[in-house]
């Protein structure tokens, strides 16, 4: 339990992102986004990469005004610019147990 809680401290208090030329990426790899929590700063483009050998993926936007990627198969990407503050939390259509956030300052 103190693991847990210390990697819930370290997240929560992690620095921003390095985004190269602003572009921070998240893997998609064993049925799970990586990193789980990503902070990065205002204007960043954020990359999600399906790192999967067989499974197709999406980012399905929660919360008022949400909205689905296209199917991310074996090798694509998907990508979005974050311009406002705020949280932005997450999930994978297909496996609705896969879940993120975006939080941008």
């Amino acid at each position: 339990m103190v693991l847990g809680f210390a990697l819930a401290a370290a997240v929560a208090f992690a620095p921003p992102a390095a985004a190269a030329n602003g572009v921070a990426e998240v893997k998609i790899e064993n049925y799970k986004f990586d990193p789980p929590e990503l902070k990065v700063k205002a204007g960043t483009t954020v990359k999600w990469v399906n790192n999967e050998k067989r499974a197709s993926h999406s980012v399905i936007w929660l919360g008022p005004g949400g909205f689905e990627s296209d199917r991310m198969f074996p090798g694509e990407s998907y990508q979005r610019k974050f311009d406002k503050p705020g949280t932005y939390p997450y999930s994978c259509g297909p496996h609705p147990e896969m879940k993120g956030v975006v939080a941008v300052e």
